[in-house]
């Protein structure tokens, strides 16, 4: 594909009326004329003028892209650019429909989420700071006993009050070990969150008061005493991990993965898991059954001797 050549009539009309009337950025343009130029290559290939495309065209242009090597993200974009050019063509009378219509780039896989092996996350939520401001290390040990101890998403977090009441999104109660949230769709659930969870946010309580702003309801405040945010939590939580010498960055998120794949491997109870995380479909917690099995199979990979490759 040779960049210096002039693409075919009317795709730099086209992308004229992208850069003029519609304004878009240059790297969008670049990324546009870039996939239309592999179009015009493509069905140049096919012997098939730019006026006759039809979908199954379309389709086999996809499917050479993906096998030489383009992402489905990637393919997704080409055929963006690819139906906007022949939807702006459509409407100046050149073709009676458009072929790119219905024509889908293939899924991308998901990627598993990233969790911590048990001795690492039992490491970081142990961790605290002896040199470190009292205060400050009892509140990030108990944050992050809290995290990985009851799953919790680190805007569930941050919402925690001190005590139940009316406007409380959130709350602690320390008799009977529960954590009581307010999750995605402003949905409440309780959630435990074990001995060690509860004995570190005990210490954090004594040394609050010390740190507060009067009045301030928030369980977890910063040292200017009010309410901390998502970002501080996950600065925070980084410099915990690289004290904790875990030889990765951490973010709230890795420990709420590590709850719940640690959780499926010793119970293997994913109704639980799904209630405890708050999912609303099972669908989302299954993608920990295909973590666990990674587990495993390295497990398996590393102690059967049948899976034992020879050197």
């Amino acid at each position: 594909m040779d960049p210096r050549a002039a693409l075919p009539d009317p795709l730099p009309r086209y992308l004229t009326h992208l850069r003029v009337e519609r304004r878009v950025a240059a790297r969008t343009l670049a990324l546009y004329e870039d996939a239309l130029r592999r179009l015009a290559d493509g069905l140049a290939t096919q012997e098939v003028p730019l006026a006759r495309t039809q979908p199954h065209h379309v389709r086999g242009l996809v499917a050479s892209l993906h096998g030489a090597g383009l992402s489905p993200r990637s393919l997704a974009l080409q055929l963006s650019a690819w139906r906007g050019f022949f939807r702006w063509w459509g409407r100046e009378g050149a073709v009676a429909a458009n072929p790119v219509d219905g024509v889908r780039a293939p899924k991308a896989a998901k990627p598993l989420p990233k969790a911590l092996p048990v001795d690492q996350a039992v490491a970081l939520a142990a961790h605290e700071d002896a040199a470190d401001d009292p205060a400050l290390a009892a509140r990030d040990h108990a944050i992050a006993e809290l995290l990985y101890g009851g799953g919790l998403r680190v805007g569930e977090l941050v919402g925690l009050d001190c005590a139940a009441g009316p406007q409380a999104a959130g709350w602690v109660d320390l008799a009977d070990g529960t954590a009581h949230v307010l999750g995605k769709g402003r949905k409440r659930r309780s959630v435990p969150i074990g001995e060690a969870a509860v004995t570190a946010l005990r210490a954090w309580l004594t040394q609050r008061s010390a740190m507060a702003a009067e009045g301030e309801a928030a369980l977890f405040v910063g040292q200017r005493g009010q309410r901390l945010s998502d970002s501080q939590v996950r600065s925070r939580l980084r410099r915990l991990a690289l004290q904790a010498g875990l030889p990765t960055p951490v973010h709230p998120h890795m420990l709420r993965h590590s709850f719940a794949s640690h959780l499926l491997q010793s119970s293997g109870d994913l109704r639980a898991v799904q209630e405890l995380l708050g999912h609303a479909s099972i669908s989302t917690t299954q993608v920990y059954t295909r973590l666990d099995y990674q587990h495993l199979a390295k497990v398996y990979d590393a102690a059967h001797p049948r899976a034992r490759r020879k050197g």
